[in-house]
């Protein structure tokens, strides 16, 4: 009974030879060498008879099914199980159908795995053990289109997806191969350009390099204010910053100079102390160096900061003695002490130097004034303003009278019969008063013999009394502004304290080994950073 067989997928058609010889391909290569197709040829002339002729339109239906070559295999492999001859693929699965056999079904198929599974095939159905036994023990499978006696190799030919796989794992294995060399020739680069010197410069730092000891001391600047005023009563010294900022800046400018560093070398001996053998070639300086390498020294183990908001500062003095690191603070300290009192000691000298100049001008004034006046009221009279209040009070009365007289002079003319003596009486009067009149009016304002009017002598006397008034109160102004600029200058008094005395150190503060050692490493490798890249750009240019 012939059964359908199950629909597969991606099933191949084979062409109406498909019985003729076939070459193996790469499907097959886990299958045994191919043999020779043993149907038998048609021979002309001969005449095909009903049952072949029954068969052969069989085996064109299963063709047409479109088997795959998997499934054909399968079915040549189930019929030389069962003890079958046929005469191809095709005939293998009509044969089986013939029997009543499907080859495609999954429980003759697990049969036929498991009895490859042994070392021989069981005996077909209806066969016995001898027959079975005359079978070749060889494995075979079909179809076969090659000899079983021709002895094959295996093909040369390699399929794209591994000749690419190939190429993929030798290109993976070329980058690595240039990754391990770059980076092999970054490792050297680093080495020789930035480890190598950076073990150097550790070396000279950690057994080659003199300690230096360091003396810190601190000072501040503080000035007397508020002596001459109220609450002057405290007479404290307090600390003024933004008064004493630009001395604590002009003393520290001076400590950093280099008239401070060979007064510090003519009473200590500084180049005498950094020219001692016993310290290392690059801090060690030259005996005969000049003065700016020594200054150049000194601002190096010098060193000196102004705190503007605190108003302190400090110094730091390194050497290769304790003892005379502390030495040469002191002394330093000891220039500053002098330094602010030159500075302090020009402003009070200038401050009341000028003040003292006016006031004895304002003295010099005031004494030629009175002078003046002096002798001018030596040369006339002692009150010359009573003097002329005199003489008007004699004019006002003189006027009285000779007004008196003119109105009787007028009574006595406006009669019919005037009395002629008495009219002659009254002129007579009348001439005297305005005779005497007028020589009072002329003591006023007539200078006599040699000498000025009264009036001209009153205004001088005036002049120089005023002036003396004037004299009088320039020097008391020149005496309030003496005394201020005594004040002032008590203001200006400034006075260094110490606020941390220095004191010899027992351990090195220099060299720092291990912070100079990273400094250096990064560095060298910021160095060799800039240079890789301003080559790698370089280089791209160039390509480009």
């Amino acid at each position: 009974m012939t059964t359908k067989p199950k629909a597969r997928k991606f099933r191949i058609r084979r062409s109406a030879d498909s019985l003729a010889p076939r070459v193996a391909t790469s499907a097959d290569a886990g299958a045994a060498p191919p043999v020779e197709d043993t149907s038998p040829p048609t021979q002309e002339g001969q005449v095909a008879s009903a049952r072949e002729t029954a068969a052969s339109q069989s085996i064109d239906d299963i063709r047409r099914e479109g088997l795959t070559g998997r499934e054909l295999r399968m079915a040549r492999r189930m019929a030389q199980k069962h003890g079958l001859a046929p005469t191809s693929d095709f005939d293998a699965v009509r044969l089986l159908r013939a029997r009543g056999i499907d080859p495609f079904q999954r429980a003759n198929i697990l049969e036929l795995v498991a009895s490859d599974g042994g070392n021989t095939p069981p005996p077909p159905n209806g066969a016995t053990p001898a027959a079975a036994a005359g079978a070749p023990q060889g494995r075979v499978q079909l179809p076969q289109t090659v000899p079983v006696a021709r002895q094959t190799l295996p093909s040369t030919d390699i399929s794209p997806a591994d000749r690419r796989a190939k190429e993929i794992h030798e290109i993976q294995r070329d980058i690595g191969r240039r990754r391990r060399r770059r980076l092999l020739l970054l490792l050297s680069r680093l080495a020789a350009f930035v480890l190598l010197p950076t073990i150097v410069v550790s070396y000279y730092f950690y057994a080659i390099a003199t300690p230096m000891y360091a003396t810190k001391s601190a000072f501040l600047i503080l000035s007397a204010d508020g002596g001459g005023g109220p609450g002057g009563g405290l007479g404290g010294l307090l600390p003024t910053q933004f008064a004493t900022g630009q001395d604590a800046i002009a003393t520290q400018e001076y400590l950093e100079s280099k008239d401070a560093m060979l007064r510090l070398d003519e009473e200590l001996g500084f180049r005498a102390h950094f020219s001692d053998p016993s310290i290392d070639a690059l801090q060690r300086l030259d005996p005969d160096a000049s003065h700016e390498t020594a200054y150049k020294l000194y601002r190096k183990y010098v060193k000196l900061g102004y705190d503007p908001t605190e108003g302190v500062i400090r110094m730091e003095v390194s050497t290769a003695d304790p003892a005379l690191s502390a030495t040469f603070s002191e002394r330093l300290i000891k220039y500053a002490e002098e330094r602010v009192d030159e500075l302090s000691r020009q402003k009070r000298q200038d401050a009341v130097s000028t003040a003292a100049e006016s006031l004895e001008q304002a003295k010099a004034d005031r004494r030629a004034a009175q002078q003046t006046l002096v002798s001018l009221q030596e040369g006339s009279i002692l009150d010359p303003e009573g003097e002329i209040a005199s003489i008007r009070a004699l004019v006002n009365t003189v006027e009285l009278q000779l007004q008196e007289k003119e109105l009787a002079l007028n009574i006595q003319l406006n009669n019919a019969r005037p009395n002629a003596a008495r009219v002659e009486a009254l002129q007579s009067e009348i001439e005297i008063l305005g005779a005497e009149l007028d020589r009072q009016k002329r003591r006023l304002t007539e200078a006599t013999a040699g000498e000025s009017s009264l009036a001209s002598k009153t205004a001088a006397i005036q002049m120089a009394q005023a002036d003396l008034a004037t004299a009088d109160l320039v020097l008391q102004s020149a005496l309030e502004a003496k005394r201020q600029s005594e004040i002032e200058a008590n203001k200006q008094v400034r006075y260094l304290t110490v606020s941390v005395r220095p004191l010899a150190s027992q351990d090195s503060s220099y060299p720092r080994a291990f912070e100079n050692t990273i400094l250096a490493f990064l560095i060298f490798s910021g160095i060799y950073l800039l240079i890789s890249l301003t080559a790698s750009i370089l280089r791209e240019q160039v390509s480009s």
